[in-house]
């Protein structure tokens, strides 16, 4: 009987697992190889000791270029009291590295003498003298590497369970090993599934998904230490996904069965675990991954080969990209680490204030990605959107938030604890942007990324972006809020919410604002009175967004009213989002920026033109972390890659409308 979606606790599922592998003698160390000596061996884990077979350096030898002596033969010599020594009989010139004459204990540099001819006189050649002049004397072995200074034979230069990094394989090297004994790469097999599923390369039709899941798998499954492959797509049907699974059963270590484990019609996979093995687990409570599978597939025999175990596992990873690579990182990485015999990896932490409030399932580990950013010598932590199928805030984030099952959430202003997945260097120079989208702001990242800055981008509207800094949550914020009054834009805004916060405002881009719709403008769409008509869907902008305030003050002058609106409710929280609606069907037009209908092939309706500013607290503004932002406002190729977009108009890009 399959247990599914119980809320069956993280640690229980693991606690499943790790005995059911254990009874089956798979808690370990899956096995060993001997590897030669060289740059392949990176990464690999020692499976035993590493013990020195000769010391580094083997012999006495030269620190510096310079002069072999006996130590004793200096003393006395000072600088006003020179002592000569004869080459051949008391001294030797020797390179770094070269050994040591056997009566020799140090080495004066090279600089440190005067070379003389037999007649006393300093000569050119200064490696080939007759006599050398020193004005010091020298404590022995200085300048010396003696026997073992690096390694001594028979010593531990390395344990059993230890991750080679480059400079341990110069050590193993030097030690006299010219091959080493290490962990076996667990064989990875990765399956996808889903009729709906077509190869990378192809042009996907409606309804048709690129499979790119066992791609992320198979390169976490390499960076962790394992060997994976990916399988072709495996369509829906019961037989072809199980013969497929005992296949790789018989020649691989683990089995990542990837989409099929929710409860669906065509979610084949606890059925081919139950047909073929014993199914441990299926749901877990831990947001994302909710549908994780655990089990075990049992081997068919073969012949010449009987000590293979008798089963292996498999996990039955949902289709979701964040609840995939997710689900890779809670369950697959401990096992290898188990299986290669090496610690499990543990990300660095960091205590972080959350920006916005988190709203948690009490009964779920829930896994939130964040953005960080200092501001005001505070670490904040902003969420990301929480969807499974969202991948790209994986790839925004900063690092992972764990809130534990029963909490449900934390408030703005809580303290939580960060799981890093980037480097604290690069987060020291994160540059926060919350406010309002626009694509300018995409380029002014990649100009910000060549000056080692790095620019994250949390698009709440305008006014959420000016209460962001408000609250000091943010270094600048996006806004184009137009006061009906003095169609003036932003500086009512500023003067209302930030009252006593002193800002600079400066003007990144003129744009032009319209109605997108689909290419033809097949329901003839030129204004918003048509947006009554009952025919036509339309798609907002959230509350606070300057587009929406754009839209609600010429629907007012125009004598509109939104009820009559149909989808006017209906929320997007970027240009592009507004775009892809209407691409997709969802609506038949909406408000945006002409380059977001260009992103998206659709046809552009112009109706005005605004500002676009940035709104930066005075205190960052003139702060080493923002400059590279003023300056490449001046830069010619920024402002000519933002005048090739659409719409845009950059000839006030960079004027200080406001400085308080």
């Amino acid at each position: 009987m399959s247990i599914y979606l119980q809320d069956i606790p993280l640690p229980q599922a693991q606690s499943r697992l790790r005995e059911a592998l254990n009874d089956s003698g798979l808690w370990g160390v899956l096995g060993s190889e001997t590897i030669p000596l060289d740059e392949n061996a990176l990464g690999r884990v020692t499976a035993e000791p590493v013990w020195a077979r000769r010391s580094s350096p083997h012999y006495h030898s030269a620190a510096m270029d310079g002069f072999a002596v006996q130590a004793i033969s200096t003393n006395g010599a000072l600088p006003s009291k020179p002592v000569l020594l004869t080459i051949g009989a008391e001294v030797h010139y020797v390179d770094t590295g070269d050994p040591l004459p056997e009566w020799a204990n140090a080495v004066i540099p090279i600089e440190n003498v005067e070379s003389l001819n037999a007649q006393g006189e300093i000569v050119t050649d200064i490696r080939n003298p007759t006599f050398i002049r020193i004005r010091g004397a020298i404590p022995p072995w200085s300048h010396v590497r003696s026997l073992g200074e690096d390694i001594v034979a028979t010593q531990l230069v390395l344990p059993s369970g230890h991750s080679l990094r480059p400079a341990d394989l110069g050590a193993v090297a030097a030690a006299g090993i010219q091959e080493i004994h290490v962990a076996r790469k667990p064989r990875v097999a990765i399956l996808p599934t889903g009729s709906e599923l077509v190869p990378l390369g192809s042009k996907p039709r409606r309804g048709e998904i690129p499979e790119f899941n066992s791609l992320v798998l198979a390169a976490q499954i390499r960076s962790m230490g394992g060997e994976p492959v990916r399988f072709p797509i495996i369509k829906d049907d019961l037989d072809a996904i199980s013969r497929q699974v005992q296949n790789a059963a018989n020649e691989f270590d683990l089995i990542l069965l990837n989409a099929g484990s929710s409860a669906g019609a065509e979610d084949f996979s606890a059925r081919v675990v139950e047909r073929l093995g014993s199914l441990l687990v299926h749901g877990v409570a831990v947001r994302p991954g909710h549908p994780v599978i655990l089990g075990l597939i049992r081997r068919e025999t073969k012949e010449g080969k009987p000590d293979l175990p008798g089963c292996i596992p498999i996990i039955g990873v949902p289709g979701y990209p964040v609840s995939a690579a997710l689900t890779v990182e809670i369950f697959v990485e401990p096992l290898l680490a188990v299986w290669l015999g090496r610690p499990p990896l543990e990300r660095q932490t960091e205590t972080a204030i959350i920006a916005r409030k988190i709203v948690s399932p009490a009964g779920d580990d829930d896994y939130v990605r964040v953005v960080l950013g200092r501001v005001d010598g505070r670490l904040l932590a902003a969420p990301l959107s929480r969807g499974a199928g969202v991948l790209t805030s994986l790839v925004q984030a900063d690092g992972l938030a764990l809130i534990p099952r029963g909490i449900q959430g934390h408030e703005a202003g809580e303290e939580i604890t960060v799981h890093l997945m980037r480097s604290r260097q690069e987060i020291d120079k994160t540059i926060l942007a919350i406010g309002s989208h626009d694509m300018s702001l995409d380029l002014l990242a990649q100009f910000l990324a060549r000056r080692g800055r790095r620019l994250v981008s949390a698009n709440v509207g305008s006014q959420g972006g000016l209460i962001a800094l408000r609250r000091r949550e943010a270094h600048l914020a996006g806004s184009h809020l137009l006061d009906p009054l003095t169609g003036e834009y932003n500086l009512q805004a500023v003067r209302e919410y930030l009252p006593e916060l002193p800002v600079r405002v400066v003007a990144l881009t003129g744009r032009a604002q319209g109605l997108l719709v689909l290419k033809g403008n097949p329901k003839k769409i030129y204004g918003l009175e048509d947006l009554i008509r009952p025919e036509v869907a339309y798609i907002n902008r959230q509350r606070g967004a300057g587009t929406r305030v754009l839209l609600d003050f010429h629907l007012k002058k125009q004598g509109i009213s939104s009820d009559d609106i149909l989808g006017y409710t209906q929320e997007e929280y970027t240009h592009l989002g507004v775009a892809a609606a209407v691409a997709s069907g969802r609506a038949d037009c909406g408000l945006g920026i002409a380059a977001a209908a260009q992103a998206l092939e659709l046809e552009f309706v112009p109706l005005y033109q605004e500002r676009y500013d940035l709104v930066v607290p005075k205190v960052d503004a003139e702060g080493d972390l923002l400059q590279p932002v003023f300056s490449i406002l001046e830069d010619a190729d920024f402002r000519n890659s933002v005048s090739k977009l659409t719409g845009y108009d950059t000839s006030v890009m960079g004027r200080i409308i406001l400085e308080d």
